[in-house]
């Protein structure tokens, strides 16, 4: 026979639609957005993942400081059973709307055959010399389309299409940058003709490898790259070596896009876990309303997990058919919206939907065995009492019955306090649920404060306008000096020297961290000038300085050793910390030139770099390996603004409807189960605002109290976690949180708080005097 219980399931939907309604549609849009995030997120993953294939993207790359002989490449092919070709490319300036200034750089190869394949997106490959095909994320971020014309070198060109690079899925223009630059720097392909009239001032000698036999993970991948780099440097002068598991041009956004995965779901199952205990306050607040229908339920024949099943079969349902569509606005509507996410961060060549079994398994089958797990455990527990205890509406599982003793208040001040003891799982549940949501409104509100703080302190705190990196000529062995060959050569030698006044000489070197278990980072070494107009403090003769950015993040302090080694060797230096030198720009140590020197072997008149206040105009451009400006150290903060600006704002947005939701949720169930005690003051005279400052206000301070006390959790939460999430990028970006964050945040919440509680309000003058009379027991 039928279950009579059924019955009542569409007027219990009908009479709670509201709550039902708004619960259904928050998880709707949830798991909708999860599951096109995750649909979209294995999708792209799977034609990153087979691009490598796809697009033959090498194992690794080398940068010489001049073109290497045929011979030369054979014997190293030959030594290290790899195979090596050309990718030679120009850095060139570049001005995007014509207006005559720089906006950037872009890096300009010709088009590959071989290794490290191009993905056409729109247009067509440049045929001419005035011809060019651009990265299609940068132009989207610089307003760019095919047909216009840009300015690079200082020469006109047409843009005839939109490409992805295989081996730049993300836009790092150096490997050591801690972020990369989608904004002011680009990658390009023109033909050979073309890229040739930007002649070899800006030429960069790189090589590209692979391996005959691949390697099977980056275990053996790290293995493999460090003996082709010792049998490398024997043969050739070698500027830069970057292994291919260790390029973030090309594993940055698979690494990335893995991470995002894990948090979308952990983020989900949260929030699940936070509807399935207001569920379960809700029920629990039915099952005390209807304790005597209970009891003569169960006296008449009923079982437990008959009346069990019945209670839980709406929150089930809903959570069902929520997860269900929510799947199909995923597959539709949210898919597009996450993968536009991902193309506006990442240059990945174009992707095709793939049913995902996981993500379908992750956002319904778990979701609805964690709402069914949490509601049986809450609500069986209740249920456990006797048909007799029902009846008498003593749904107590404690033996102490005696209510709680108040202090000699007021009359309205220990209601109040009455009815938070009465409700105080419903205000535990809406505590968990604010302290929450204030973590994710707190993460979204302080990154742009922060990234503008980083900004900041970078340019306030940089230690020239301008920093030359040079291309300093190797010195020839002593036997070689006085030879006529190396008489000649030094006399072709373009000078080092520089007539601009402001400029002052310094050394660097890039060498790795060593950390037990870790890859190396890049830090860089500052050889310092006495008395130096750049870095105004003392450097001690006896250690060195590192900046703040390198103790926070490595947690050393002063009296610490830290261990280096040099990026393309085995020597190792360890250096004692006397100091902490506020310089956010990057992972750096400061040293007296004159201990520089020693420590790396270098001449007592050794430079290879200058700081500058004005633009040095007259040092040849072949010796400048790079020159470092304030968009330089900027770059980080520029494009997470630009990556993740929208998904700040959504962060935000979300937490706030979070917040009121579960506000929502939980006073009205507050105030439905003092229904009968709201209808008894009314018939004693009480008005409708008299009601709502004994009930409502008692939800403000619990309000308010959690809002406060969230703040202060949420602060300490995401100290704890900040070093972890910042762990995965090199460099380093000082934790700020803006004081004007907490009163917006406060702000928010009280104005979540206040629309709710007019509709509570509402809520509360409908409430009939009728409704004690009608309770007879």
């Amino acid at each position: 026979m039928r279950n009579p219980l059924w019955k009542r399931l569409p007027r219990e939907l009908k009479s709670d639609f509201g709550k039902y309604i708004v619960i259904f549609l928050f998880m709707t849009l949830t798991i909708g957005f999860v599951s096109g995030f995750l649909v979209a997120d294995d999708s792209m993953l799977a034609a990153y993942d087979e691009s490598f294939e796809k697009y033959n993207i090498e194992h690794g790359n080398f940068t010489l400081s001049s073109e290497a002989s045929e011979s030369t490449i054979k014997k190293i092919e030959e030594k290290g059973d790899v195979r090596i070709c050309k990718n030679f490319y120009r850095d060139e300036s570049v001005d995007t709307d014509l207006d005559g200034t720089e906006n950037g750089t872009i890096r300009i190869y010709q088009d590959r055959t071989d290794m490290d394949l191009v993905c056409l997106m729109k247009g067509e490959m440049p045929q001419a010399k005035n011809e060019i095909a651009i990265d299609r994320m940068y132009a989207d971020n610089n307003s760019l389309t095919v047909g216009d014309k840009i300015k690079v070198g200082g020469e006109e060109l047409s843009i005839t299409g939109l490409i992805a690079l295989s081996d730049y899925s993300c836009l790092f223009s150096n490997n050591s940058d801690m972020m990369f630059d989608a904004v002011k720097f680009g990658v390009a392909i023109m033909t050979e003709e073309g890229a040739d009239q930007f002649g070899t001032t800006h030429l960069e000698y790189r090589y590209s490898w692979q391996y005959a036999n691949e390697p099977k993970d980056d275990i053996e991948a790290k293995n493999m790259s460090e003996d082709f780099i010792d049998i490398l440097v024997k043969y050739a002068k070698v500027t830069e070596v970057i292994p291919g598991y260790a390029n973030q041009a090309i594993h940055f956004t698979g690494d990335d896009m893995g991470s995002d995965k894990a948090m979308m779901e952990v983020l989900l199952y949260i929030l699940i876990v936070i509807i399935a205990f207001v569920f379960a306050v809700t029920i629990n607040n039915t099952i005390a309303k209807e304790a005597s229908v209970i009891g003569t339920l169960r006296a008449s024949g009923y079982s437990r997990g008959e009346l069990l099943r019945h209670y839980i079969s709406l929150p089930i349902i809903v959570t069902v058919i929520a997860a269900l569509l929510g799947n199909v606005l995923g597959y539709t509507v949210f898919k597009g919206m996450c993968a536009a996410m991902y193309y506006g961060s990442y240059s990945l060549p174009t992707y095709e939907t793939r049913w995902n079994a996981d993500a379908f398994i992750l956002t319904t089958v778990i979701p609805v065995a964690l709402m069914l797990v949490i509601n049986l455990l809450l609500i069986s527990r209740k249920l456990q009492l006797s048909p007799l205890k029902f009846l008498r509406h003593d749904l107590s599982t404690s033996r102490r019955k005696k209510a709680v003793r108040l202090p000699n208040f007021k009359f309205f001040s220990r209601f109040r306090l009455r009815i938070i003891l009465q409700n105080k799982s419903s205000y535990l549940t809406l505590f968990v649920g604010i302290f929450f949501a204030n973590v994710l409104l707190l993460f979204g509100m302080m990154m742009k404060p922060l990234l503008d703080h980083y900004q900041e302190e970078t340019v306030a705190n940089m230690l020239a306008p301008y920093q030359y990196i040079l291309n300093v000529p190797e010195e020839p062995d002593e036997d070689e000096k006085f030879t006529l060959m190396g008489m000649i050569e030094k006399l072709l030698t373009p000078s080092l020297k520089t007539n601009e006044e402001s400029a002052e000489k310094l050394c660097l070197e890039s060498v790795k961290n060593v950390v037990p278990g870790k890859d190396g980072e890049t830090i860089t070494v500052y050889g310092i000038e006495d008395d130096s107009d750049y870095v105004s403090t003392e450097l001690p003769t006896d250690g060195v300085l590192i900046s703040d950015g390198y103790s926070e993040k490595y947690k050393v302090k002063s009296g610490d050793t830290i261990l280096l080694k040099e990026s393309y060797g085995n020597e190792e230096y360890e250096l004692t910390v006397r100091g902490i030198y506020q310089y956010p720009g990057a992972l750096a140590v400061f040293m007296p030139v004159d201990s520089f020197r020693k420590t790396f072997g270098k001449s007592e008149d050794y430079f290879n770099g200058y700081f500058s206040q004005e633009k040095i105009t007259d040092l040849d451009e072949d010796l400048i390996a790079a020159t470092i400006t304030e968009d330089d150290l900027t770059k980080i903060s520029r494009q997470l603004d630009v990556s993740m600006g929208e998904m700040f704002q959504l962060i935000n947005v979300f937490s706030v409807i979070l917040f009121a939701l579960l506000i929502y949720l939980l006073t009205k169930l507050i105030i439905e189960k003092n229904a009968t005690a709201i209808s008894m003051v009314k018939i004693l005279g009480y008005q409708n605002r008299e009601i709502m400052r004994l009930y409502l206000t008692s939800t403000t301070w619990v309000v308010v109290i959690s809002i406060l006390l969230s703040l202060v959790l949420s602060t300490w939460t995401i100290h704890g976690i900040y070093s972890y999430l910042m762990s995965s990028f090199s460099g380093w970006l000082t934790l700020y949180l803006e004081p004007k964050v907490y009163p917006e945040m406060f702000a928010m919440g009280m104005g979540a708080y206040i629309l709710v509680a007019v509709l509570q309000f509402r809520r509360i003058r409908k409430i009939p005097m009728d409704v004690a009379l009608k309770n007879v027991e």
